[in-house]
């Protein structure tokens, strides 16, 4: 038992899927195992015969001395939107009081306020949802038989509203169901919006999403599995509908033989994929994502969502090492990969979580500066 705090349609027919329970540790030690190995899961892929990307440790963005101050020194994940009062948020994963997992105080999801200073330049923290401390953005208790926490998707600013896609988990690996919550204040406070997804919708391939608005006024969704062991599908929905499971219209390969909106949903990206990140930029779309199978953070840059994403120009940003070989490039038990607002194609910052599964610390978000990736 974990501290824990107060504050803290139809669908299709389901498919049997097996759950999957893996401890906290266990959940992250298998990428970096199994990857360095060896073989050929360390390949770059073809289009890594680009020019050389420049990239670089801007910061730790939470951990002892940074993150002390609202009681979180430990956490991971961090995905960041842009607030509809213009600040930034960072939405926050299982989250502990002390430098260390399992170390007091056990919330999620928790968010802190912040700024980005520019190219090359840290974020900067303000505040904390919630008041002065970091505390979990709606009260469940952790200790629950139901489920053991609930872990943030993505987050989405339409209008006056933040809506975030959360995975409730019971177990890592295991997502009971995924649900979607809004705040109306720039994520001081949350409520649900009732809109509820089974954990087998589409082979249990709508579990962990991302997604982002187009300028021809729909939401692309692309999701996987929580498993970081299935490829990914590709959605669309009208804003005002965001909040109807119905209302999600999926792209697939139609009898024909070409893909359509309102087929069965088909894979438009091959893999073991973790955590997303898809957000346009620059006029183009890019996508950012923990690739399970290699151990490295990749990125590509496509003209639309629908587009052919087998074939886009893909790079890989981070690769993951062992304990004691890190450097700029190179980073130990590494995840997540998200966009910071702020960043260009030419100048991108993301924040990327680490997490020594073995010694429980370090446990935490970093911030990282890629040059050179634009085409």
């Amino acid at each position: 038992m974990h501290d824990s705090t107060p504050d803290g349609g139809t669908r299709p027919p389901r498919s049997p899927i097996r759950p999957v329970h893996l401890s906290r540790a266990g959940f992250l030690r298998a990428a970096s195992t199994a990857a360095l190995a060896g073989g050929p899961l360390l390949r770059p892929p073809a289009s890594a015969a680009a020019g050389p990307l420049r990239v670089t440790k801007v910061a730790d963005l939470t951990g002892p001395g940074v993150t002390t101050r609202f009681r979180m020194e430990a956490t991971d994940l961090g995905v960041p939107v842009r607030t509809p009062d213009g600040r930034l948020l960072f939405v926050f994963g299982d989250t502990f009081e002390e430098a260390r997992v399992d170390g007091g105080w056990w919330r999620s999801p928790v968010a802190l306020y912040g700024r980005f200073g520019g190219p090359g330049r840290p974020v900067l923290w303000t505040g904390a949802a919630g008041g002065r401390y970091a505390r979990q953005l709606w009260p469940y208790d952790h200790g629950n038989p139901e489920y053991s926490t609930v872990l943030p998707s993505d987050v989405i600013t339409l209008g006056d509203t933040i809506y975030m896609h959360v995975m409730v988990n019971k177990g890592h690996g295991n997502v009971v169901r995924t649900e979607i919550w809004r705040s109306q204040d720039s994520g001081a406070t949350w409520a649900p919006t009732g809109a509820v997804f089974a954990p087998d919708l589409h082979d249990g391939m709508f579990q962990l999403l991302t997604w982002a608005r187009g300028d021809d006024g729909y939401v692309y969704v692309l999701s996987t599995g929580f498993q970081r062991n299935k490829p990914v599908i590709l959605h669309r929905v009208r804003p005002d509908r965001l909040t109807d499971p119905g209302a999600y219209e999926p792209w697939g390969r139609a009898p024909d033989g070409h893909s359509a909106w309102g087929s069965v949903p088909t894979p438009v990206l091959d893999g073991a994929f973790g955590e997303l990140c898809l957000r346009p930029l620059g006029g183009r779309w890019i996508l950012t994502w923990f690739n399970q199978s290699a151990y490295r953070i990749e990125a590509l840059i496509a003209d639309h969502p629908a587009a052919d994403l087998r074939t886009a120009h893909r790079r890989t940003l981070l690769w993951g090492t062992s304990w004691g070989n890190e450097d700029d490039t190179h980073v130990a038990q590494l995840y997540g990969g998200y966009v910071i607002p702020g960043s260009t194609l030419d100048d991108l910052h993301l924040s990327v979580s680490q997490w020594n599964t073995e010694a429980g610390w370090p446990y935490r978000v970093m911030q990282f500066r890629v040059r050179g990736l634009a085409p």
